[in-house]
């Protein structure tokens, strides 16, 4: 069994767990028996007492000589098993059956009214003689009267316990008999439901983990025990589902990146080595370097989107978060694409619900998903088509939507819109874009903690997001 594992804690705790209940319940039975005991002794001396009663009445009447009672009271305690001490009307000892009491005879032990005896106050009268009891004797008092109701005298009865603490002893040694027996079956139990129900599987997730981190994504668990384990084994798998879609996407992003870096890299290194070896000719020389400096923009925008989204992904960009008019933005960005609007021939028409519409955000990256949703509308909407950007307050949030007419995106596209180096186009023949804007979009609009979606509508393509409505300061 390994050291500090799961198992020994159980048995561990079981056992402690089983051996202070029973040590409890051996402490209360031991209290328990010891008061049954003396009351189911004195209830089985009861029909003694009347025999006691007749030999003493009889003795104190005369009837007997003072031999004859000792004789008597003898026979009787030799047959309930207890000493009897007979004291009469004033509370003097006239006889007894035990040596140890025999410094009582002829003495007052008691002075009250003998109808008034309690068990408790004939120990402390013996006591007070200098005939010691111990915690194992009790002595029982019981007054004796005639035939008229009168009290003749009394008789003690000293109840040993040592009977008792034999019986006891049996109790307790079935008792932890009983919890080794216990523990040693709950050892069994645990060790054979443990073992099933929980190191197993438990020990199963433990190794497909391992298998997982040596690269091994596909390995899933398979238990079915309909309880919190079988949760437990199915989160396992959702996590393994995430890890082996990580690894899918890693592999991807690498392959997408190294497409992405060696298209352009080939292209420029292919003109400037045909110019090198003046395998172009001189009146080519311009042309090709204009598609070699082409092909250098694309490179730094990738490498920008790159950078933009491994900011944005890894947790640690801060957003300052300012009051601003999302109109504004929207007329600086149009400004800023102008040039390629009128290039495409393209009708840009902007609504606004007010002069003015103050949210709060981050000026910066909402200037950076303004400008890519509208890149996307001018790159993919139709020649000469429409593009309407609007801007309206909803509630507490401000619904801003860029839409432009061209081809509608197909459903299973649209569920991948937002991934990295994802393109409609699967030829990759567009060379203007990387891939990677919406996915930055997606990533600062979730940062803002508000929502972006994309939609088909009448010949074409709408894109909204939301930020939240603020004052102006």
């Amino acid at each position: 069994m390994v050291k500090n594992s799961l198992f020994s804690k159980m048995v561990v705790t079981y056992t402690i767990i089983i051996t202070v209940s029973f040590t409890i319940l051996a402490a209360f039975l031991s209290f328990w028996f010891q008061d049954y005991f003396i009351k189911s002794r004195k209830e089985s001396l009861t029909n003694q007492i009347d025999v006691i009663e007749n030999v003493v009445i009889t003795y104190l009447e005369g009837g007997m000589t003072h031999d004859e009672l000792g004789e008597r009271i003898k026979f009787i305690a030799s047959y309930i098993g207890d000493d009897i001490l007979v004291l009469d009307s004033e509370g003097y000892v006239n006889s007894t059956t035990s040596m140890k009491y025999n410094q009582l005879i002829g003495k007052q032990i008691y002075h009250g009214k003998l109808e008034d005896l309690k068990d408790d106050v004939c120990v402390e009268a013996i006591n007070d003689y200098g005939v010691y009891l111990d915690k194992k004797v009790y002595v029982m008092g019981e007054p004796l009267k005639d035939m008229y109701g009168n009290v003749k005298g009394a008789a003690l009865i000293s109840i040993s316990t040592d009977n008792l603490d034999s019986s006891l002893s049996n109790v307790y040694q079935i008792i932890w008999l009983s919890a080794v027996l216990a523990v040693i079956a709950s050892c069994v139990v645990i060790y054979y439901f443990s073992q099933k129900m929980i190191v197993n599987p438990l020990s199963e997730m433990s190794s497909v983990a391992r298998k997982i981190a040596s690269g091994d994504v596909e390995k899933r668990v398979e238990i079915h025990s309909d309880d919190e384990m079988e949760e437990f084994a199915n989160a396992f798998n959702v996590m393994a589902d995430s890890l082996q879609q990580v690894e899918q996407n890693r592999k991807e992003f690498i392959s997408n990146v190294s497409h992405e870096l060696r298209s352009p890299m080939t292209s420029i290194k292919g003109f400037i080595g045909g110019i090198l070896d003046e395998v172009i000719p001189p009146e080519k020389h311009k042309y090709y370097l204009n598609i070699a400096y082409e092909e250098i923009q694309r490179l730094a925008r990738l490498i920008n989107d790159l950078l933009d989204l491994s900011a944005v992904e890894s947790g640690t960009y801060k957003l300052e978060r300012t009051s601003v008019d999302i109109n504004e933005i929207i007329r600086l960005c149009i400004l800023r694409n102008e040039g390629r609007i009128k290039s495409r021939n393209l009708n840009v028409e902007v609504y606004f619900e007010g002069s003015e519409l103050i949210v709060s955000c981050d000026e910066d990256k909402i200037i950076q998903v303004v400008t890519n949703l509208l890149d996307n509308a001018i790159k993919y909407g139709n020649e000469g088509g429409a593009i309407k950007i609007s801007s309206e307050g909803k509630g507490k949030k401000a619904c801003i939507s860029i839409f432009n007419e061209g081809l509608p995106i197909d459903e299973t596209d649209i569920k991948h819109i937002w991934d990295r180096f994802y393109k409609v186009d699967k030829s990759r023949t567009q060379k203007v874009s990387t891939g990677l804007g919406l996915s930055i979009v997606k990533k600062i609009i979730s940062l803002h903690d508000e929502e972006i979606w994309v939609k088909n509508i009448d010949n074409g393509v709408k894109f909204t997001f939301t930020l939240p409505i603020t004052k102006k300061i």
